[in-house]
C-alpha cells in the first residue's frame, strides 16, 4: 500500500506529524481519525526507512520474554476495559513495565500510532515480539471492535502456551538428567576406575575372563582417544543444533519427538492441546475457519503438526468438511474425532475445540504426574544392567584367583 505524510491536530491541540500507510488519502483521514486526530494536510510519500534499532543486533542485549507480552495482553484489556484511550494505556504501560527492551517496543508503537498507524500495523514492524498469529487477533479486534476482548483471550492462550511448556519441559527434567548422570558415571569408571583394576590384573599373569577384557578394552580406548570423541561430541551437537535449524531436520526432528517411547505422548497431546485452543480462539473471535487455520499452524510449534494443519485447511479450500480433513490428517484419535464431528454438526466447533483443549491438558497434567512410575522400570533395568556388567568385569578375576589360591 502506498505512503502519505501528514500533519494534524491531536486531542490536546499539538501539531503533530508522520507517515502513514493507506490505501489512499481518504482511508489515511479515516485512520488519523480513529487515533483521534484532525488532519490537516495529507500528501502522498516515500516509505519512512526503518529504525536503526529494528536493523542493529546485539547478542548481549535485553530480550523480550513470553511473559512481558503475556502480561502487556493482560493490562492492555484492563486498561481498555476501563475506557482508557489507546496511547494513554501504552504510554502508562511503557513507564511501568520493568523490562527496557519492552518498554522500547511499546515507544515504537505509540510512535507509530501516533503517526497514523494501526496497532497491528505497528506489531507486524516487530515479528520477534509479536508472532503472527497474535498480530492477527489484534487485527481482528480492531475490525470488529472488541479488541480488549481479545487481548483477554489473548492473554488467556499465552498462559496456557506458558503451561504447556513448562509442563513439557517438567516432563523431559527427570529421564534427562537421569541419562546424563549415567553417562558421566561411565565415562568416570572407564577413565579412573577400570584402569586401576587393570593394573591390579596385570599382576595376576592369567588369562582374564572375556567381560574383563572388553571392559579394559574399551577403557583403553577412552584414555587413549578421548580428545577426538570430545571433539566429535562438541561437533555432533553443533551440526545437529544447525540441522534442527533447517526446515527439514526441524520437520523431522519435531516428527521423531512425536514417536519417542514415553514422552512423545505427552509432547503429542501437549501441542494437540495448543492446535485445539488457538483454534477456539480463531473460530470465536470472528477469524473465517481457513484463515484461521493458517494462523494456528503458525502457533503449534512442532512443524509435523503444522504441516498436517495446513493439510487439513487445503482440504477445507477444497469443500471439504473439517471432520474429513482431521481424520485424514492422521493426528486425532477416534474420541477427538467424534467431538469434532458433534461440533460440526450443531455449528459448536468453538466450544468443542475448547473443550478438547481443556481435555488434552488434563491428560498432560495427568502423564506428567505418572511420569516417574512409568520411566523408573527403564531406569532401573538399565541401572541394574550397567551395574551386573561392571560387577562381573572386575570381580571374576578376583573370584578366578581366590579359586586358585584355594585349590593349593
Amino acid at each position: 500500500m502506498p505512503f502519505f505524510s501528514y500533519s494534524g491536530r491531536n486531542a490536546g491541540g499539538e501539531l503533530v506529524r508522520g507517515v502513514l500507510e493507506s490505501a489512499d488519502s481518504n482511508a489515511a483521514a479515516g485512520q488519523l481519525f480513529s487515533t483521534g486526530i484532525v488532519p490537516i494536510e495529507i500528501q502522498p510519500a516515500k516509505a519512512p526507512a526503518k529504525e536503526a534499532s529494528d536493523t542493529g543486533w546485539n547478542p548481549f542485549a535485553e530480550k523480550v520474554t513470553h511473559l512481558d507480552v503475556m502480561m502487556f495482553s493482560r493490562q492492555m484489556y484492563t486498561l481498555l476495559k476501563a475506557g482508557i484511550p489507546m496511547m494513554s494505556a501504552l504510554g502508562g504501560l511503557q513507564a511501568s513495565t520493568p523490562s527496557k527492551a519492552f518498554s522500547d517496543v511499546i515507544r515504537q508503537l505509540r510512535e507509530s500510532l501516533d503517526s497514523g498507524r494501526e496497532l497491528s500495523v505497528a506489531m507486524r514492524q516487530h515479528a520477534g515480539v509479536f508472532n503472527p498469529f497474535y498480530v492477527s487477533m489484534v487485527r481482528v479486534g480492531e475490525s470488529t471492535g472488541m479488541l480488549e476482548d481479545v487481548f483477554m483471550r489473548l492473554f488467556a492462550h499465552m498462559e496456557f502456551e506458558k503451561f504447556m511448556r513448562e509442563q513439557i519441559k517438567a516432563a523431559l527434567r527427570y529421564p534427562t538428567f537421569v541419562i546424563a548422570v549415567m553417562v558421566v558415571a561411565t565415562i568416570i569408571i572407564n577413565m579412573f576406575v577400570i584402569p586401576a583394576f587393570a593394573k591390579v590384573f596385570k599382576g595376576f599373569n592369567a588369562e582374564l575372563p572375556f567381560l574383563t577384557r572388553v571392559l579394559i578394552g574399551v577403557s583403553d580406548f577412552f584414555l587413549a582417544y578421548w580428545p577426538l570423541m570430545l571433539v566429535a561430541v562438541i561437533v555432533s551437537v553443533f551440526g545437529f543444533r544447525q540441522w534442527k535449524r533447517t526446515p527439514e531436520g526441524r520437520y523431522q526432528w519435531d516428527a521423531f519427538k512425536l514417536r519417542l517411547p514415553i514422552a512423545g505422548k505427552i509432547v503429542h497431546k501437549a501441542t494437540m492441546a495448543r492446535f485445539a485452543r488457538g483454534f477456539a480462539l480463531a473460530a470465536r473471535s470472528g477469524v473465517p475457519i481457513v484463515q484461521g487455520m493458517t494462523l494456528v499452524a503458525q502457533t503449534v510449534d512442532n512443524d509435523f503438526v503444522s504441516d498436517k494443519v495446513e493439510q487439513m485447511r487445503a482440504g477445507v479450500e477444497r469443500g471439504e468438511s473439517i471432520l474429513r480433513t482431521a481424520n485424514n490428517s492422521g493426528v486425532f484419535n477416534p474420541m477427538v474425532l467424534q467431538m469434532i464431528a458433534v461440533g460440526e454438526e450443531a455449528g459448536m466447533l468453538d466450544d468443542m475445540m475448547q473443550e478438547i483443549a481443556e481435555m488434552y491438558q488434563q491428560e498432560v497434567e495427568y502423564e506428567i504426574k505418572t511420569l516417574g512410575s512409568q520411566i523408573e522400570p527403564i531406569l532401573i533395568v538399565l541401572l541394574g544392567f550397567m551395574v551386573l556388567v561392571l560387577a562381573l568385569g572386575v570381580f571374576l578375576p578376583i573370584w578366578d584367583l581366590g579359586r586358585v589360591a584355594m585349590q593349593k
